[in-house]
């Protein structure tokens, strides 16, 4: 006579059963064996998921200062000849504001989530509002980046200066090179932007006509300091001035941080690891939730 016996278990995450269906009266197994059999498979049913969750946690390579804040952006409906295009974000701060491009022209803060387009380019949108041949900075205009049609010169030499992921191409600026002088900080580009710029080794652009409004100033809002919930962390100093030098008002309110009241929006490290929140901008192209001295600079009392 067969006979069948149900064990049935909660994952180490609460939320799945596991059911085992095991066949116990085999006239060639004995109740040992099969009860053997039994616990053997629980147990890889239940280690197994831990195991390929964990190697999401390990540890990995710490990008290079010239790679970090790096964006590839996907370009599926060009030419298969042309690859993704490279953008690194170092080069556009060293020149213009974060508010001036997140903000006026409309880049969302997301990999991908703008939908750039060529023909959004040519039409004078997104990267076309400053290449497009002919607005000045410095001495020069600023090469175009589009054009409806291109010849086989163009694709390798100014189509490749944007579409450049797994091509040999030789950049125009050297990272090495352009920051040299720049004060030095431990993490990301290794780079301490603030001083940069208040040393003004580096002149932002932050308005384009046509594209910007005149904004009027501001009295900037004092430092002030944010408790942590973990006892004996150093407290959060954080600086208007500092961040309103960059991104604006603008850039931080409504959309990440509700409202301008202190205390208003309520978010934790996690949120923040996650991208969200400082993390927006403190995961990818500031310096990053790893030096954190940086914003935990108050010791406690």
């Amino acid at each position: 006579m067969v006979r069948y016996s149900f064990l049935v278990i909660k994952n180490l995450h609460g939320s799945a059963i596991i059911t085992i269906k095991q066949l116990r009266a085999s006239p060639l197994l004995s109740k040992g064996v099969c009860m053997k059999k039994i616990f053997t498979l629980t147990f890889l049913l239940l280690v197994t998921p831990v195991l390929l969750h964990a190697q999401t946690g390990v540890k990995k390579r710490r990008p290079l200062p010239f790679e970090y804040g790096r964006v590839l952006i996907s370009t599926p409906n060009l030419s298969p000849d042309l690859p993704d295009v490279q953008f690194d974000h170092w080069l556009h701060r060293a020149k213009y504001t974060c508010r001036l491009c997140h903000v006026d022209i409309g880049f969302a803060m997301k990999r991908n989530a703008t939908g750039i387009k060529a023909e959004d380019n040519i039409k004078g949108y997104y990267c076309g509002t400053c290449h497009n041949g002919k607005m000045p900075h410095g001495d020069r205009a600023i090469f175009k980046a589009c054009e409806k049609t291109y010849t086989e010169i163009e694709l390798g030499s100014r189509c490749r200066r944007c579409h450049s992921v797994g091509e040999k191409v030789r950049a125009e600026y050297d990272f090495a090179s352009f920051t040299g002088t720049f004060p030095r900080e431990r993490f990301g580009n290794g780079i301490d932007w603030e001083k940069t710029e208040e040393a003004g080794l580096v002149k932002l652009v932050d308005f384009i006509e046509g594209i910007s409004f005149k904004r009027r100033q501001i009295e900037v809002p004092k430092d002030f300091e944010l408790s942590t919930k973990v006892e004996s962390m150093p407290e959060i100093l954080f600086s208007h001035k500092k961040h309103s030098k960059w991104s604006g008002c603008e850039g931080c309110h409504p959309e990440i941080f509700a409202g301008v009241k202190k205390g208003n929006t309520k978010y934790s490290m996690t949120e923040i690891f996650e991208g969200r929140y400082c993390g927006q901008c403190h995961t990818t192209v500031a310096f990053p939730t790893t030096d954190c001295q940086r914003c935990h600079s108050k010791p406690v009392r």
